[in-house]
């Protein structure tokens, strides 16, 4: 078997093509991200740690936990449970189904905490009346955040899923079935481990962008202090405050999150020719 070596750049021109995308990414990646981390340390290591284990700070990072830990579960197994319908039933309306869940890539953030403003405030809310009746609070409050991130993270699953459920075929379910395992047998032994890798790739992002989660949360959340502030409003307000060595002690945590997901799909990609192979 021949095996094709990858081309080798041929010439100045190329090269060249080379160093100016090398230094275009070095310019809007590197350099920031050096710089992050720079900031978060240039007072010590007791002032980083002192950044971070502020009271304020602490519960920020608290904040953000409970809404990741909220929002990616249920848009876990809304994603599972959308992508099998999509993929394995001829629904009338496929595609305006899945337009539907790719709103919320195209939609501003800050213009999908204004829609949840519309919906559930108080005063201006249309379903302000159930909400007083069922006796929620949902507006300036973590539910408010929850909701918003839920949104802003709900094509990630379904849009990593989908694909290899659409392109595996129902050829190994449909004999499972004619041996007589059972739905969950079925979905447990033969779904999941062939869409693991696809599964796992959607948590990792929805993970990251709940995460970093900014626009949609500040208008939801009033920001208030002790209460409704995630670890991004934390880092804008201690930084408006010029407490720049806690911002970016914060910052700099959301970036080593940051470059754990780019490797952990990085490992993903490598791993996944292996287990389809």
């Amino acid at each position: 078997m021949t095996v094709t070596r990858p081309a080798v750049p041929q010439g100045w021109a190329a090269w060249g093509l080379i160093g100016v995308a090398a230094m275009y990414l070095l310019l809007l990646v590197g350099l920031p991200l050096v710089n992050v981390f720079y900031q978060a340390f240039r007072e010590g290591w007791a002032a980083y740690v002192a950044g971070l284990t502020s009271p304020d700070a602490l519960h920020a990072i608290g904040l953000t936990l409970l809404v990741v830990g909220v929002a990616v579960p249920l848009n876990t197994g809304f994603g599972l449970v959308t992508a099998w319908v999509l993929a394995r039933y001829p629904l009338p309306g496929k595609g305006l189904i899945l337009a539907l869940i790719d709103v919320p890539l195209a939609i501003s953030p800050v213009i999908v905490g204004l829609m949840f403003i519309l919906l559930y405030s108080p005063t201006v809310g249309v379903l302000r009346q159930v909400v007083e009746w069922l006796g929620l609070t949902i507006i300036f409050a973590p539910p408010g955040m929850i909701l918003t991130t839920l949104l802003i993270t709900l094509p990630f699953v379904v849009r990593e899923v989908l694909p290899v459920l659409e392109s595996g075929g129902q050829e190994e379910e449909e004999a499972a079935q004619t041996l007589g395992a059972k739905g969950w047998q079925i979905f447990w032994r033969v779904t999941l481990p062939r869409i693991r890798w696809a599964l796992l790739y959607g948590v990792i992002l929805t993970t990251a962008r709940a995460l970093g989660e900014f626009g949609a949360v500040a208008v939801v959340s009033g920001k208030v202090i002790n209460h409704t502030n995630t670890l991004t409003l934390h880092i804008e307000r201690v930084y408006m405050e010029y407490q720049t060595v806690a911002a970016f002690a914060g910052a700099s945590l959301l970036t080593l999150i940051a470059l754990a997901t780019v490797a952990g799909q990085a490992l993903l990609g490598q791993a996944e020719p292996e287990q389809t192979g």
